[in-house]
């Protein structure tokens, strides 16, 4: 047992492949795109990260995919994914599923294939000829054979669409999906929690004392109100009418001392202020008049 699961191999890789493919379908997609990058720890970087959507490990706990961590925590791992597997459950009372597959595959009979599947005689296939048997298998198995199935995902398909159109922040364009993942939604619930024992203590120490108290009396006499209202109005209007009349009072000043400090009015060939001009009028009127008097 610990030389086939708790120990980097093949076999072991193949297990956990196999219990990934059979938790999400579509992993086997991502073995066979693993199979063809350089990275060589592409395919156990996509367990982990199907691990960490699980809640089951972190995305860079690549010790335990590979085998390298400790037996107890190996086989704690292996349960809890199996227990992921649809329809791997018991009910109370029966053997569990993880125990049923030891008990099998160690069985009196089944051990020399087991002795075999250590030490072959021959290479097993490789990944991306592994995925696509697979794929090429079931691709010939006709759809009428779930048809339950089929109208299951219409209808649940139906209603996530409705439910999209419903929630606005999954129709914008700067949605983030990481925003949901399991990590960023407790970690919200955390932050929830926290802020709610917060108010809940200061609720407690310094709010319940305010919020005990009887509601305050309002009285009836509410034309004092309108009164008020009425005269606040009126003086709002009066203010208004004191700051026009202010605006105009500077104007009419700041015109006047245009008229008396700019050269507007022409005598001769130049021009002259309207006190020069004044003044000049003065003086010819006071020549006629000396003229007319003699």
């Amino acid at each position: 047992m610990l030389e086939l699961l708790c120990r980097p191999s093949v076999l072991r890789t193949d297990i956990l492949t196999w219990i990934c493919c059979r938790i999400n379908p579509k992993f086997g997609a991502s073995k066979a795109m693993s199979a063809e990058s350089k990275d060589p720890d592409g395919l156990e970087k996509k367990m982990a990260a199907l691990g960490q959507d699980l809640m089951l490990c972190k995305a860079d706990d690549l010790d335990l995919i590979k085998g390298n961590a400790s037996p107890q925590r190996q086989l704690q791992f292996l349960e809890q994914l199996c227990y992921v597997i649809p329809g791997f459950r018991k009910s109370a009372g029966e053997s569990t599923g993880v125990e049923m597959l030891l008990s099998e595959v160690f069985a009196a009979e089944n051990l020399p294939h087991l002795r075999e599947m250590l030490q072959p005689t021959l290479d097993p296939w490789p990944a991306h000829i592994e995925v696509l048997h697979e794929v090429s298998e079931s691709a010939q198995k006709p759809r009428e054979e779930f048809p339950d199935v089929s109208d299951l995902l219409q209808s649940t398909r139906t209603e996530l669409e409705q439910l999209q159109l419903k929630c606005d922040f999954l129709n914008s364009d700067e949605q983030n999906p990481s925003a949901f993942s399991p990590s960023s939604l407790r970690l919200a619930a955390g932050d929830l929690q926290q802020q709610m024992m917060t108010f809940s203590h200061l609720y407690e120490t310094d709010l319940r004392v305010y919020c005990s108290r009887d509601v305050p009396s309002v009285s009836t006499e509410t034309d004092i109100f309108q009164r008020v209202h009425q005269k606040l109005l009126a003086c709002n209007t009066e203010l208004e009418m004191h700051k026009e009349i202010t605006e105009v009072s500077g104007s009419v000043n700041e015109e006047t001392k245009h008229l008396q400090t700019q050269p507007r009015y022409w005598s001769g060939v130049e021009k002259h202020t309207l006190p020069d001009q004044l003044e000049e009028i003065t003086q010819r009127i006071g020549n006629v008049v000396s003229q007319l008097d003699t």
